[in-house]
């Protein structure tokens, strides 16, 4: 029989966490914006601001697999630019879309091999091959196109960059994001390959000898990350109809700090995409808001390296606060 005792500490763990917490300072945020920020309401500024969000949504989510795993990948960025660079070749030598599209996502699944087979096969640290690669990456983005760019897409790849659902503000660019996140939440939360991924961060040496294959893994989400980076670079490519080797500088900085600040633990084995959608909409709201205060990129910039900063000491802090808070509310509760 459930005690009343046992009841009510359910509910306090039920409800005080970090999700929650960031559910609440995100509801906080958009309402401030909704009351105080001119022009944020409008039906033009929510599909601009969501298409803009879209291709840190995709990345994030391969982003969370990997720092659960206990790895990195800050090469990120610059797969999106050399695969838009590839995709923009492609099409200017007449490839036709159906073609072009999976050639470009196979050439991100190679970088991703190349920063796996890096990590997995001579066992060197996520976060030093990929920040060699991610000059490698974009170094190549440059040997193949220069300082140049491609702007000539067809127009059924356009109208994917500017279009919306219908009649709504939703814009097309975010669909991809909304059929993965689902995929990956599921294989996350209710799959082996999750309990997997949360064993290896967790104790690689326990997940190595309860007979998990580590390298196997870990490569896999490697190259997972970086096919899905190649299809941010497409939706890219369609919402800026660019293509170029200087394409999204600095995004993983973005990244990273949503999938911290979403409460995925910097030392692995722990953390929910439900925290991660929060933050992900908190990073896009402040992004917009200082759009419209009038704040240019290197300002925006600094504050989304404040808030990286900040996320992981609130998280730790909050983590241990509300841990607090639970025993204490147990021994009172019990007597104990």
């Amino acid at each position: 029989m459930t005690t009343n005792s046992g009841r009510n500490l359910d509910f306090v763990s039920r409800f005080a966490n970090w999700d929650n917490f960031l559910a609440v300072l995100t509801i906080t945020v958009i309402v401030y914006a909704l009351l105080g920020v001119p022009n944020f309401a409008s039906v033009f500024n929510i599909s601009q601001a969501v298409a803009g969000v879209s291709e840190r949504a995709l990345i994030v989510l391969p982003m969370v697999l990997l720092i659960i795993a206990r790895e990195i990948d800050l090469s990120v960025g610059s797969i999106l630019a050399l695969t838009s660079v590839v995709f923009g070749l492609l099409i200017q030598q007449g490839a036709p879309l159906l073609l072009a599209i999976p050639v470009t996502l196979v050439a991100g699944g190679t970088c991703g091999a190349f920063n796996g087979i890096l990590v997995t096969g001579l066992g060197l640290p996520s976060l030093v091959v990929t920040l060699g690669t991610m000059a490698l990456f974009r170094g190549i983005a440059y040997i193949l196109l220069g300082s140049g760019s491609i702007n000539d897409f067809p127009d059924s790849f356009l109208d994917f960059g500017i279009d919306t659902v219908g009649t709504s503000p939703v814009p097309l660019t975010i669909l991809p994001f909304l059929l993965l996140a689902p995929v990956f939440a599921i294989a996350l939360q209710k799959m082996p390959l999750g309990r997997r991924i949360y064993a290896i961060g967790g104790s690689p040496d326990a997940a190595r000898y309860s007979g998990i294959r580590l390298a196997r893994s870990v490569f896999c989400l490697f190259v997972t990350s970086g096919v899905v980076c190649a299809a941010a670079g497409m939706v890219y490519a369609a919402r800026l109809a660019n293509a170029r080797a200087n394409n999204a500088l600095g995004i993983e900085l973005d990244v990273i700090t949503i999938a911290l600040l979403g409460g995925i633990s910097v030392f692995g084995g722990r953390g929910r995409l439900t925290g991660v959608l929060w933050a992900l909409l908190l990073v896009a709201t402040i992004r917009n808001v200082l759009g419209l205060l009038q704040i240019g990129g290197d300002a925006q910039g600094t504050v989304i390296g404040l808030l990286l900063i900040v996320s992981l000491l609130a998280s730790n802090a909050a983590e241990r606060v509300l841990a607090s808070i639970r025993t204490r509310y147990f021994k009172a509760t019990t007597g104990e």
